[in-house]
């Protein structure tokens, strides 16, 4: 892959509060991410990605969890029973629309292996269409595909772009993927990190915004469109404050403002989900929570300023890190000009890195 840049690295920052040290879901203590890109022949531009809110067992182990759903054009796998329990026993994985289903399948192979004797398990598998560039009917994600990604989820991974889940996806009609970023919370209680991580696959080229500037209105791709610009985005957020499954399902909303702060509009066909979990706040076997003392009502505004801003920035960080791929049937999707970018930032008097 070429060497493109992060929001920070060109000078752009999203708000006043501080990232973590790797400006990744993976600052939240614990959590783990894990790619498998699948990039093959003219066609196969697609891939998995996984995110472990721990590395133990998460049937036993459970975290608590709220769900949003902006729209719901999407074929999510798992989500009412999170949504209903509060909680996540498993991984959660983002890969293509066609290949939820097979992510799933192998997400209970996997808690299986750890849980042998058990008769329910509530996989979580979100996704988004790379059928712009992948062949997606041919379903290219297979099981080892999905246990090589949690095998090797990674504390310290911060890919972003073209890996995972996002090889083939877009964002604002420019080339998308994956992207994450985080915030440090100071509360009464202590300092909390929030991270988010985003499968791109959304937004108009002429609505784009920048750090509130209309780079859309500026800068447009040279080519055709993609046949369903309005696209699909998935939000993970995770964060070690200990929160309850409502309170998370409160922050979780939180995120529709970040991805309209650039420009997406969620558009009939957009499929726009939200999970949040709170590895400081575990579900025993006994179903009791873990917490002591939860974070008050009046002090989620940072939480919810956090994940707001953490939103945009790990949206934008997805489209400045994507490099330019051609895939089925000749189609391509480029890499935004970072540098056009960059000057239009100026003109607008923002700024950034020149």
């Amino acid at each position: 892959m070429t060497d493109r840049s992060r929001a920070r690295d060109i000078g752009i920052t999203i708000g006043d509060m501080q990232p973590g040290s790797k400006n990744a879901i993976t600052d939240v203590i614990g959590v783990r991410v894990g790619h498998v890109s699948l990039i093959e022949g003219d066609d196969i531009r697609t891939g998995v990605t996984a995110i472990l809110p721990h590395g133990g067992n998460l049937l036993t182990d459970k975290v608590c969890a709220g769900i949003h759903i902006i729209n719901a054009f999407g074929k999510a796998v798992g989500l009412p029973q999170v949504a209903e329990l509060g909680n996540i026993e498993t991984p959660i994985l983002l890969t293509n629309t066609l290949n939820v289903w097979t992510a799933a399948d192998a997400l209970v192979d996997y808690t299986l292996q750890q849980n042998p004797d058990v008769r329910t398990i509530n996989p979580v598998v979100g996704e988004c269409n790379d059928g712009h560039l992948n062949d997606i009917a041919g379903r290219h994600v297979k099981k080892e595909h999905v246990l090589r990604a949690l095998s090797e989820a990674d504390e310290n991974n911060i890919e972003e772009g073209c890996v995972g889940a996002g090889v083939g996806t877009q964002c604002f009609s420019w080339k998308g993927g994956i992207g994450t970023s985080s915030r440090e919370v100071a509360l009464n209680a202590g300092t909390f990190t929030l991270g988010v991580m985003t499968q791109t696959n959304t937004g108009r080229s002429r609505a784009l915004r920048i750090n509130g500037v209309p780079i859309g209105l500026e800068l447009v791709p040279d080519y055709t469109k993609p046949k369903t610009p309005e696209g699909s985005i998935m939000f993970v957020i995770g964060t070690d404050a200990p929160l309850t499954s409502r309170q998370l399902t409160r922050v979780a909303r939180r995120a529709a403002f970040g991805l309209a702060r650039m420009g997406a509009e969620a558009g009939h066909s957009s499929g726009d989900f939200v999970i949040a979990f709170s590895t400081g706040n575990r579900i025993t076997p006994k179903g009791e929570q873990s917490a002591e003392q939860f974070i008050p009502e009046t002090q989620l505004d940072l939480l919810f300023r956090a994940a707001i801003d953490a939103t945009e920035e790990a949206i934008l960080n997805a489209l400045l890190k994507a490099e330019t791929t051609t895939g089925r049937n000749g189609n391509t999707l480029t890499g935004i000009p970072i540098d056009k970018v960059q000057e239009i930032l100026h003109q607008y008097g923002r700024p950034s890195s020149l």
